[in-house]
């Protein structure tokens, strides 16, 4: 996508974008694909009492979201510069502050929590299957190569993060 390399996005319309495509991509896609297979749990049009648990994931996923979406405001004052680079499309600043302090990819952990809820709110298979194929593309395929861009970026930097900080959650790598 060449169109949209080189152009300056206002912290505005950046945000605007992220809170409205986040959405869009989180809440009703989900609910689109439901619609194709059984909904496991629910009678009629209403959700079984365990199917609203999944409401806790997905609630959880989307306040991560907004906190790092908070972290990169603070971040870029100026807006966003969108450019080519030889790896992941990287930011201009890294962030080590707000959820990116438990792990170095909290939002792509927001991402994976809000489906899993999903999954269990509509009790869908098809949604199962989406989560599958969504983490087996950003765990081994967009996390490493997002990493190679950062560390090109920031160098020493970066790897002292990675160092202190959790991939996902739990212990760091040291």
């Amino acid at each position: 996508m060449k169109w949209w390399t080189g152009r300056h996005l206002s912290r505005r319309t950046g945000i605007a974008l992220q809170l409205v495509a986040f959405p869009a991509v989180y809440a009703l896609a989900p609910w689109c694909l439901s619609l194709f297979a059984a909904r496991h749990g629910w009678a009629g049009e209403t959700p079984g009492v365990l199917n609203l648990l999944g409401l806790i994931p997905v609630a959880a996923g989307f306040y991560t979201f907004l906190l790092c979406t908070r972290e990169h405001y603070r971040a870029a004052p100026t807006g966003w510069l969108l450019e080519r680079t030889p790896h992941y499309p990287t930011p201009s600043y890294l962030l080590t502050a707000g959820p990116y302090r438990y792990s170095c990819n909290p939002i792509y952990l927001a991402d994976l929590v809000i489906w899993l809820g999903w999954i269990v709110f509509y009790g869908s298979f098809v949604l199962a299957g989406m989560f599958a194929a969504m983490a087996l593309l950003i765990g081994p395929v967009i996390v490493p190569r997002e990493e190679r861009g950062l560390e090109a970026r920031f160098g020493d930097a970066y790897r002292e993060f990675r160092r202190t900080t959790p991939r996902w959650l739990g212990k760091t790598r040291r």
